[in-house]
């Protein structure tokens, strides 16, 4: 059977080797959800005279469902909730989209729906491809692509929710064990968009070398030269407290975040290195 995913179209498809690509829910929300940092694009305006540039920001995010509860095992489809200052230009603009006023990167753009048009990219690097021959070198990777339009929230209940979740999504329980709730002025000065999902595609890439026949026939220029796999991963390290902390030793949640998140990356980049 196969797994609930996007429909492929010219937007969401991956055309560069196409077998890598994957467009099931599952697999899109869990590699948003494991980056730390998304990277946003989106257009702005410019001043009068001045290049249209496209912006492009890392953001705390996540997936998510909102007003129900997402599944554990992240198989249907999702919004994406991003964390930012209020004061910041994606949030004016998306501001001034949800209030209708003209705005180039809106409303000029993508009459037909509310929001912003924005391209959210998160990334995984897992391993470094070495091959007999530089024009063979690869990574393995994984990497996902969402194509949706943001909206400010401004509900103070789904706002608190979609803080609560990027916060333990960074470091799971973190929100439970700091000091809450929020004070009026922090809520005011923190920007949280919605972003709605048009489309999303993924594209996967774990093995060894993709080497030429003629090179696996050169046994003398192969006893010259290493290839392999270097597996890459994110590791965090030994939590160093801060001036200002009083608790006595590192709490039990953080310890265990820690070492049990470099287990899991490391085993993946060296699993999937074979």
């Amino acid at each position: 059977m196969e797994s609930p995913g996007w429909e492929k179209t010219k937007v969401n498809a991956v055309n560069r080797f196409r077998g890598r690509g994957k467009y099931d829910f599952q697999t899109v929300n869990t590699i948003v959800d494991e980056t730390p940092l998304v990277h946003v694009s989106f257009s702005a305006p410019a001043e009068e005279g001045q290049t249209i540039f496209p912006v492009i920001l890392p953001m705390l995010g996540c997936t998510s469902s909102y007003p129900d509860p997402p599944l554990e095992d992240k198989s249907e489809s999702r919004i994406v909730y991003l964390h930012g200052s209020i004061s910041a230009r994606m949030m004016r603009l998306a501001k001034a989209a949800d209030a209708g006023e003209e705005s180039e990167s809106a409303s000029d753009l993508s009459p037909s729906h509310k929001g912003i048009p924005v391209c959210i990219a998160a990334t995984q690097l897992d391993g470094i491809v070495l091959a007999l021959t530089p024009f063979n070198h690869s990574c393995n990777y994984r990497s996902a692509v969402i194509f949706g339009h943001a909206n400010l929230v401004t509900d103070d209940a789904e706002r608190s929710h979609a803080m609560q979740l990027i916060t333990n999504n960074l470091v799971p329980s973190r929100w439970e064990n700091s000091r809450v709730p929020l004070t009026s002025s922090e809520l005011k000065s923190t920007g949280i968009l919605r972003v709605e999902i048009d489309s999303a595609s993924a594209k996967v890439r774990m093995g060894t070398t993709g080497e030429d026949r003629k090179d696996l026939k050169d046994e003398e220029m192969r006893r010259g030269v290493w290839a392999g796999i270097v597996p890459t991963y994110l590791r965090f390290g030994s939590p160093v407290e801060a001036p200002t902390n009083l608790r006595e030793g590192v709490p039990g949640y953080l310890k265990e975040w820690v070492e049990e998140g470099n287990k899991k990356s490391e085993r993946y980049a060296c699993e999937v290195a074979k």
